[in-house]
């Protein structure tokens, strides 16, 4: 107990000084420690591992490629970093660099849409800690039924808002609802209303695209496919955005049997700053139908997912 303590103090004092930049003397002043303990706790910290501390060097981009894509495309912004050494750090520079540029729009932003999956989570935790308190982070669709996975739509909408000391708002309900009535009827409940108030008014969302396999991952979802994506045949789904199936040319293939639960499309597609996160290679067709069908106005990726995107079209 006493060693938990003792962590606990050290974790409050890393923190007073590395992240609330307060001097040595104000924590020495706020603990009743010496200046020499506090310089000592700091440095026991750093080699506990309590504390680390990482440099993150300019991650280089293919500002050519960048501008093509921007062009053809229409889009606000095309980020594309140059391939890696390794699929780790090609994952990792994609993430890092992510994070970088969206919490750069956080601060000219109010509402931040958020919807689940592992890309969302690894830029959440990418975020720098920092006091944005005005901000509002919303669920635009319900959950994935994860509730034993930290990728689930819930705890990552709370982890963002956590992150800046914002306040958040959920959907308790399926990300899918296949009887219209219910689904209807309950956006129109009180506890729900809340949240689909503050989706309307979202300024920014990211996401990352998935296929068809992000569906299939739940057997709940996969045993429903037809009752939830209708009959669109599995070959012509290139990717999967906001809940909803896509074809190479971005066209929704479900447009007529839509029973996700949250923001429609037409609602989403007026939110000015939508940012897709692409980190696989194999999700070329995907990143191609969004960016043909004008789903997203930002996107990350590297020059080896750009390039499978220019190959698809060749």
């Amino acid at each position: 107990m006493e060693d938990m303590k003792s962590r606990e103090q050290l974790a409050n004092i890393a923190r007073d000084y590395y992240l609330s930049k307060l001097t040595i003397s104000q924590i020495s002043k706020k603990y009743d420690l010496s200046r020499y303990l506090i310089t000592k706790a700091l440095d026991d910290a750093m080699s506990t591992g309590l504390v680390k501390i990482s440099i993150n060097a300019p991650i280089d981009r293919n500002m050519e490629m960048e501008a093509r894509f921007k062009k053809q495309f229409n889009l606000q912004n095309a980020f594309i970093v140059k391939d890696a050494d390794t699929t780790n750090e090609d994952y990792e520079n994609i993430v890092a660099f992510a994070a970088e540029q969206i919490q750069a729009v956080l601060h000219r932003s109010s509402v931040i849409g958020i919807g689940w999956g592992g890309t969302v989570a690894n830029v959440i935790n990418h975020f720098q800690t920092e006091i944005l308190d005005d901000l509002v982070f919303t669920q635009y669709m319900g959950d994935n039924l994860k509730y034993n996975s930290t990728l689930g739509a819930t705890p990552l909408v709370q982890k963002a808002a956590a992150k800046f000391g914002a306040s958040f708002r959920t959907i308790p309900a399926p990300l899918y609802i296949i009887n219209d009535a219910t689904r209807s009827a309950l956006q129109q409940e009180p506890a729900l209303i809340p949240a689909f108030t503050t989706m309307a008014k979202m300024d920014l969302l990211f996401a990352g695209i998935g296929t068809l396999a992000s569906v299939d991952s739940i057997p709940l979802w996969r045993n429903h496919r037809h009752d939830i994506l209708g009959d669109i045949e599995p070959d012509d789904v290139a990717g999967m955005l906001y809940g909803r199936p896509y074809d190479i040319n971005g066209n929704i293939l479900n447009a007529d049997h839509d029973k996700l639960f949250g923001s429609s499309l037409d609602a989403i597609l007026t939110v000015p700053h939508r940012m897709a996160v692409v980190k696989s290679k194999f999700k070329g067709r995907a990143l191609l139908g969004a960016l043909r069908g004008g789903l997203i106005t930002d996107f990350v990726t590297n020059e080896s997912v750009a390039n499978r995107v220019l190959l698809e079209m060749s």
